[in-house]
């Protein structure tokens, strides 16, 4: 499937604001970066690094006045997400040293608190990925999909409470659950095609059977058309931008999915 995608920002800027936006998404085994523009109006310098998770992220100061961010790519991405029903649960000794850090609790997956409630909604499960299937199908049916509530950053703890909330809250309690059972789990932020009302999307990966899989409450089975942009323990290592100073917000945000018909046929699903 092949994807083009675009997220425009534009800010009203007061004094001089440092940036780190992470607006550029890469390569990796379930997406293919075709081309790429990254436009900024008015133009600054820009110096680009990758984070700890692999991120590409982009340091700038923003000067005064109508600041402007215009990004899109050209995506072929997986037709399917792969799913792996009795894929077995990894000894946290048998885990690669960089998923370990996923096994902890972070500002927003309190992990440590939910060791009994995961344990309840997975009881009978295989160890593993169906444990995480179980979760995600809780989280589905208990807790209320309300895209439009997007006002304040929650954790896993108060969303369990509120029992609603946006894609970032399902993937943070997912997380949290996922931790508490000693399966590594991260967020990923990104796109999703067809996704109502568009936006920037968020879901989790789990690793189970010596590899990452996705997962996502919020839809009602997964299917292809996703693109990944940054991956993080929670929302606070994968905001789409940081600013630092006088606070302020984007005056407008554009996210666009359109499928690219008649193109070149899938490698990838």
């Amino acid at each position: 499937m092949w994807l083009h995608i675009s997220c425009d920002l534009t800010f009203e800027i007061t004094v001089p604001t440092p940036f780190i936006f992470m607006l550029r998404p890469r390569s990796g085994a379930n997406q293919w970066i075709a081309s790429q523009e990254y436009k900024i109006v008015p133009s600054v310098p820009v110096l680009e690094f990758t984070d700890i998770y692999g991120n590409l992220c982009q340091r700038l100061i923003a000067p005064p006045g109508t600041f402007a961010i215009y990004t899109s790519a050209e995506v072929q991405t997986t037709e399917y997400i792969d799913e792996a029903p009795g894929a077995h649960f990894v000894e946290i000794q048998n885990l690669p040293d960089s998923v370990l850090m996923y096994l902890l609790p972070s500002r927003y997956c309190e992990a440590d608190l939910f060791t009994q409630m995961a344990a309840e909604i997975t009881a009978n499960e295989l160890l593993g990925y169906n444990q995480v299937r179980a979760i995600t199908l809780w989280l589905r049916e208990t807790i209320r999909f309300e895209p439009q509530n997007s006002d304040a950053l929650l954790s896993a703890v108060e969303v369990n409470v509120r029992g609603f909330g946006v894609c970032r809250d399902f993937a943070h309690l997912g997380i949290a659950m996922c931790r508490s059972l000693s399966i590594p789990a991260r967020m990923v932020v990104g796109y999703l095609h067809d996704l109502e009302p568009m936006d920037l999307h968020a879901w989790f990966e789990a690793y189970v059977g010596d590899r990452w899989y996705s997962f996502d409450a919020t839809q009602a089975e997964m299917r292809g058309g996703y693109v990944a942009v940054g991956y993080g323990r929670d929302a606070a290592d994968v905001a789409i931008y940081n600013q630092f100073g006088p606070a302020l917000y984007s005056t407008s945000q554009n996210i666009n999915v359109k499928k690219i018909e008649d193109n070149a046929t899938s490698d990838l699903g």
